[in-house]
């Protein structure tokens, strides 16, 4: 059985645990804090979360993850089979991760810490945002899901880095990044019923 590493509270925790429901893959959660202790960082060596170990062995970073899971776990796929295609999912991951959710993170040490981030530092993240966004917007694909008509790992990365990015940038920038992307407001509105995102919502608060 895969075991699971981290907290709940963590985006990229719920976007794996997400990814192991979606996979119908049976695991264990192990309540493990980020850490730099040495048997911390056997598992992940820059002591964040989630990790999983399977068989005694440990991988770390979600699209890591993925990827393994993917591999073990090809039904149901969530890449498309076309090669082009399925690059284009990857594509869209990397720039919600790197252009919208890691962008955002520069806040989040007044939001979780009220340690004040400053106003520099605020207009630049508003800036990179703004094009973040619009990139993003781009490469959404018309259909009832990120990457078109069927759900894909970029939908998971949308719910949970676009949907972080947005409550930090509300509450530190006061800007909406939901409404430069009515498309993306629209999906997000759909995953949250999803049946994997909702109990991973749900087991969260509970």
């Amino acid at each position: 059985m895969i075991k699971l590493y981290g907290l709940r509270m963590s985006n990229y925790y719920s976007l794996t645990k997400a990814l192991l429901i979606e996979k119908g893959l049976d695991f264990e959660e192990v309540k493990s804090p980020p850490s730099q202790k040495e048997d911390y960082l056997v598992r992940s060596p820059m002591g964040k979360m989630p990790s999983i170990e399977v068989d005694g062995r440990f991988l770390s970073e979600s699209l890591a993850i993925f990827h393994y899971l993917e591999h073990h776990a090809p039904d149901p796929a969530l890449l498309p089979a076309d090669p082009f295609e399925s690059a284009k999912v990857m594509e869209l991951c990397c720039h919600l991760k790197l252009d919208i959710e890691l962008v955002a993170r520069r806040c989040l040490p007044e939001l979780l810490f009220k340690q004040p981030v400053s106003d520099e530092t605020k207009d630049q993240v508003r800036a990179d945002l703004a094009k973040g966004v619009k990139a993003v917007d781009r490469l959404l694909v018309a259909g009832p899901f990120a990457a078109g008509a069927e759900f894909t790992v970029a939908d998971l990365f949308s719910f949970y880095c676009f949907g972080l990015a947005n409550t930090l940038s509300q509450s530190v920038v006061g800007v909406d990044l939901l409404e430069g992307t009515p498309r993306m407001a629209d999906l997000l509105k759909r995953l949250a019923e999803r049946p994997s995102i909702a109990r991973v919502t749900a087991e969260a608060a509970g």
